[in-house]
């Protein structure tokens, strides 16, 4: 019957997107696309609705077959995503940006700008106002490039002597470039999202020419505009550029505390650290040694030598004025179940020792004051360094006999 020979049809069609699913998780990519081409022959005879319809399923599968198999060509992708575009208006779009990541993967950008060029002249009916996001990225990538070219032709200028800008004709093109680049550019990043790379090469472009007062007003319009999903890297960029134009203390402090909130592993906690060491107001230098202890709860920090020393120097000072013991006693109170195995390890201290003796020495130090000089890192690392007739693993036994009370104080 005919409600049958639909059911079996629909089966079939399901099994064949199952192998061809199997056949993509193994990386087999001639057997997927040879059961690709047997799914593209069946849909002549399908005439269902699905959610998500067959070119978009086409789409989708044949670009990673072809980006991935062996025999495939640029000229066979790039015939592929033209008949592609002409499968489904309401992609087109989506299509045409994805054929032009993949010309610039291949190192063909002036045939991803034409792309883009024809792409951002598209028109067709209600679709157009429809799209409007896609067309905003369309123009936007097509400003990343005007934005290379401009780099390129800056560079060009640079090299040329002393005097610097020595090539009219270049340098009219550069400024070319630069006007076309920064009108893209300002339009994307007035949508709230992630324009990291577009942010980016706009306020170069606006460092370039002087404008730092745009600059400084898109970045904290990025950073701070409760409109944007939260970004860590706005707050970077925001801190990079005070810190270039020699902003004060406080103004690169607060940038980096919003910073610290929202991702405590940023390796420019060392930064944030140091500067809030060097702080003369208590609260400051009592936030600095909660954000090192933070940063080295992650096991990407273990072995960062800076961080430790940080550490290391700033409870050294506390010990020795033996004023503020009670901070690190707060902060190792919530530790002290699990630091000794997360880092005070015999198997760590013999590891370190042999990969890196500064590290070594900057976390024994840590863990005798933390864990007394019968812990197993410290009892190590200071046998090896005094073996090793090392003064300053002398020095820090010394220490540590004259302090090693200390750790009672902190452990409560």
């Amino acid at each position: 019957s005919s409600n049958e020979h639909k059911l079996n049809f629909r089966k079939s069609k399901e099994a064949c997107l199952s192998y061809i699913q199997d056949a993509l998780l193994q990386k087999q990519w001639k057997r997927a696309a040879e059961f690709l081409t047997c799914y593209v022959e069946s849909l002549e005879k399908d005439y269902s609705r699905e959610h998500i319809g067959p070119s978009e399923m086409i789409w989708r599968i044949g670009t990673e077959i072809l980006w991935h198999h062996s025999q495939s060509s640029m000229k066979e992708f790039n015939c592929f995503i033209e008949q592609m575009k002409t499968l489904g208006v309401k992609r087109y779009l989506k299509v045409c940006l994805e054929h032009v990541f993949h010309l610039l993967c291949n190192g063909q950008i002036a045939e991803a700008y034409q792309n883009l060029s024809l792409a951002e002249s598209w028109r067709f009916g209600e679709q157009t106002a429809i799209q409007d996001k896609e067309m905003k990225l369309i123009q936007a990538y097509r400003g990343l490039l005007d934005y290379y070219s401009w780099s390129k032709q800056k560079n060009i200028l640079l090299e040329h002597g002393e005097d610097g800008f020595s090539d009219l004709a270049v340098e009219q093109e550069m400024h070319g470039y630069f006007r076309k680049a920064a009108v893209n550019l300002k339009e994307i990043i007035k949508i709230p999202g992630v324009w990291d790379v577009f942010v980016k090469c706009y306020v170069d472009l606006l460092e370039f020419y002087g404008d730092h007062n745009e600059a400084r007003q898109v970045l904290n319009e990025y950073a701070y505009n409760s409109k944007f999903p939260a970004n860590p890297n706005a707050h970077v960029y925001l801190y990079q550029f005070l810190k270039r134009q020699g902003e004060s203390k406080k103004s690169l402090i607060s940038a980096l505390k919003i910073l610290h909130d929202i991702v405590p592993s940023h390796e420019l906690m060392i930064d944030f650290n140091t500067m809030l060491q060097k702080s003369k107001k208590r609260k400051k230098r009592r936030l600095g040694l909660e954000v090192i202890f933070t940063a080295l709860d992650y096991a990407g920090w273990k072995e960062n030598a800076k961080a430790w020393s940080c550490l290391a120097r700033q409870v050294k000072q506390i010990v020795i004025s033996e004023k503020h013991l009670d901070w690190i006693k707060q902060e190792w109170s919530s530790r002290k179940d699990w630091w000794p195995a997360f880092h005070f390890s015999r198997y760590l201290a013999k590891r370190n020792w042999q990969e890196n003796k500064s590290l070594s020495y900057e976390k024994a130090l840590v863990a005798g004051l933390l864990l007394g000089k019968d812990c197993k890192y410290f009892k190590y690392v200071s046998h090896q360094g005094c073996k090793a007739q090392l003064k300053r693993f002398r020095m820090l036994k010394k220490f540590m006999n004259r302090h090693n009370l200390v750790y009672l104080r902190i452990s409560g």
